[in-house]
């Protein structure tokens, strides 16, 4: 049997793991650690650092290069589920490869596997190539938590409600209807200026809960050009950035 479990990491601080995501990596036979390229070959060595750091002795740990999407697929959907059965078949490889007669494996995966990620997807496309195949979540401290965490604010208004969203979710619908406070994550394009910048209050903030955390809240029509600046600088300076924001109607 193949005991797979998924470990939430938070932002890649090893202070964000739970004592149930350590003993999850301390006791795994294998851990898998994408390889995303050489622009981001500091998101797999975070995930190695917090292993040195944390686990005595250190399970094997095999690195494995992620899949692209392709390109040349121009809808949506159908391109990023294409990818997932890339991503499922290589994960399949790399188990059976490394654990024929099975065992427990670990995937560390950023924040909450339950929160945006598609690991559990993924995850659940393997039972058509490991048919004994038990699957298991550690939960983790999501960006959002530290967001808030960070710019010492609640996550809603007083008897308000909340909707988390994606960057192209903005761009393509607007502003949700009825609701006066707006999570996104997952947006590369700084999909906050389709709005009317004063009309709203922006808490931004990337690499949450690390050394070189970046925050900045304000009036959106006020903020939005400084946000773009630093996101850009962080970007090419580090070759990726983790970034997430909250709005609020004024």
């Amino acid at each position: 049997m193949i005991e797979l479990f998924l470990v939430g990491i938070g932002m890649g601080n090893p202070d964000h793991l739970t004592g149930r995501a350590k003993t999850a990596l301390q006791n795994a036979d294998l851990i898998m650690v994408p390889d995303k390229g050489s622009e981001k070959s500091d998101l797999g060595e975070l995930r190695k650092e917090i292993c040195e750091k944390l686990l005595y002795p250190t399970p094997k740990i095999i690195s494995f290069d992620l899949p692209i999407r392709d390109p040349a697929e121009p809808e949506y959907i159908k391109r990023v589920q294409d990818w997932h059965n890339k991503i499922a078949t290589l994960w399949s490889r790399t188990i059976n490869d490394n654990l024929p007669k099975g065992g427990k494996v670990a995937l560390m995966i950023w924040g909450d596997p339950s929160l945006y990620d598609s690991s559990l997807r993924i995850a659940e496309k393997l039972k058509i190539y490991i048919t004994n195949l038990e699957i298991s979540v550690i939960p983790g401290i999501t960006a959002i938590q530290l967001l808030t965490a960070a710019h010492k604010i609640p996550l809603n208004d007083l008897g308000e409600s909340i909707i988390l969203s994606t960057g192209r979710q903005l761009r393509a619908k607007g502003w949700p209807l009825g609701y006066d406070t707006l999570v996104v994550m997952l947006d590369g394009q700084t999909s906050f200026d389709q709005l009317k910048g004063n009309n709203y209050k922006i808490w931004w903030g990337a690499f949450l809960g690390m050394p070189n955390e970046i925050l900045i809240s304000g009036r959106l029509d006020q903020t939005s050009k400084e946000i773009k600046k630093i996101r850009k600088v962080a970007r090419k300076k580090h070759g990726w950035i983790m970034d997430t924001y909250l709005l609020r109607k004024i």
